[in-house]
């Protein structure tokens, strides 16, 4: 259950820290503080249901795409939150759609990777700081 727990805060995080930076890198995506959380909540969701869905779709049918599987997902999540949660606003067509994609999934799949890293190095050192004194 832990596991779990950790494991959700983790991608709501990496989530959040995707969408602020479509936000802050690119012009026509805009992310107000009203509704960020429910957005990040609704994109969190909608990449946790539809990612596993989608690779066993081109599992089955079209490995080619399984690289994909990500990507699309992004995409598809990113849909879901602007249509869901007014917070959320991606204008300028479907190069800015594109490249939002890119970065969320580039930066949730970093931030995935080195949280918890960070984490445990935190909790090792916090560990260490409790024995010595």
């Amino acid at each position: 259950m832990i596991r779990f727990l950790v494991r959700t805060a983790i991608f709501l995080g990496s989530a959040a820290i995707g969408l602020i930076a479509a936000d802050l890198i690119l012009d026509d995506v805009s992310v107000t503080a009203s509704g960020f959380l429910l957005t990040v909540v609704i994109y969190t969701v909608v990449q946790s249901v539809i990612s596993p869905f989608l690779a066993k779709v081109a599992a089955s049918s079209a490995r080619a795409l399984l690289g994909g599987v990500g990507l699309i997902a992004t995409f598809l999540a990113l849909l879901a939150a602007s249509i869901f949660a007014n917070s959320l606003t991606i204008t300028g067509g479907a190069a800015t759609w594109v490249l939002a994609t890119l970065i969320v999934w580039l930066v949730t799949a970093v931030v995935t990777l080195l949280l918890p890293i960070a984490l445990v190095k935190a909790g090792v050192e916090s560990a260490r700081e409790r024995r010595a004194a």
